[in-house]
């Protein structure tokens, strides 16, 4: 009795000591979604940038890059060795809203006076940017590409997406933290 008892254990522990397998998965992406996806992306940009380099172009005014991916350009421009906003400054401001074809999209009327603390609240990132290039009593011209702005989704009201704005900001007051 014990011999057959023996041999079925040997038998069990050969057969359960098989090396383990990989398993393969059942379907397999490609990435091909995400390499269309980057391929319209960069058309896109593509589009947008000749856009902005046309209005550019035909506004016959210099627009000096920036090195957060937008363009601007002062329409007054504060010569003295003033302080510009750093993180918990507080920013008063107006601003009006244009697509690159010259249709206001909101007027310093609709958007009111704004009062922002610098990086502590919530702004598009073209608009964040821009305020820090700026001294108190200077106004200017800012072209943000759709991605600086709203970019894919808008502002769900007036702002359709993938649409680059052009934002004229004076800035008005600066207090300091």
């Amino acid at each position: 009795m014990k011999q057959p008892l023996f041999f079925l254990l040997t038998l069990l522990a050969f057969i359960s000591c098989k090396p383990s397998e990989a398993r393969r998965p059942v379907s397999s992406n490609s990435g091909s979604f995400i390499d269309a996806s980057i391929e319209r992306n960069k058309q896109l940009n593509e589009f947008e940038y000749a856009r902005i380099a046309s209005y550019i172009t035909t506004s016959k005014t210099d627009f000096t890059p920036s090195e957060y991916g937008f363009w601007y350009r002062y329409n007054t421009k504060i010569d003295l060795d003033a302080r510009t906003p750093k993180f918990g400054d507080m920013v008063t401001y107006t601003y009006n809203v244009q697509t690159l074809e010259g249709r206001i999209i909101y007027t310093e009327d609709d958007l009111k006076l704004q009062t922002y603390y610098m990086d502590q609240q919530e702004l598009f990132t073209g608009l964040r940017e821009g305020l820090k290039l700026m001294k108190e009593g200077e106004s200017v011209t800012f072209i943000f590409p759709s991605q600086q702005a709203y970019g894919y989704y808008g502002d769900n009201d007036q702002i359709g997406r993938n649409l680059p704005l052009v934002c004229e900001v004076s800035l008005l007051n600066l207090t300091t933290n």
